[in-house]
């Protein structure tokens, strides 16, 4: 786990205030073990006294400075995740579930620098 003063200056290097509330999402996108929605994190946060309007400020925020990235993985509802090299993303038809899956499991000959691959069919859990 990553010290709140560790990311109050990585907040500060970046330029922005480092609030409580922006310590808290950061913190949760750090620990999340793949792209989570706004109502995802909210929920993480609400007991914590953080309003959805908050949330979503924090987290275009943290995508502005370049902390996370915001991405759309063909269902209209935007996920977050710290930001790191790009990687794919599955994603499952049937329930929704996003799993963020090794770099290496998606190779594209030719190209040299792959920045967004979401794969879609059904998981485990829903087969």
């Amino acid at each position: 786990m990553v010290t709140d003063d560790r990311l109050r200056k990585q907040l500060r290097d970046h330029g922005l205030r480092a609030t409580q509330a922006r310590v808290q999402v950061l913190q949760i996108l750090i620990e999340a073990e793949r792209p989570l929605s706004h109502a995802e994190v909210f929920e993480l946060v609400a007991e914590r006294g953080f309003d959805r309007a908050t949330v979503y400020r924090n987290l275009t925020d943290l995508v502005e400075v370049g902390l996370a990235r915001r991405n759309d993985l063909g269902d209209h509802v935007w996920r977050f995740e710290i930001s790191e090299d790009a990687h794919p993303h599955f994603v499952c038809t049937e329930c929704g579930t996003v799993e963020c899956l090794p770099e290496t499991s998606v190779q594209v000959k030719g190209v040299s620098r792959v920045t967004e691959v979401h794969v879609r069919g059904v998981c485990g859990a829903c087969d």
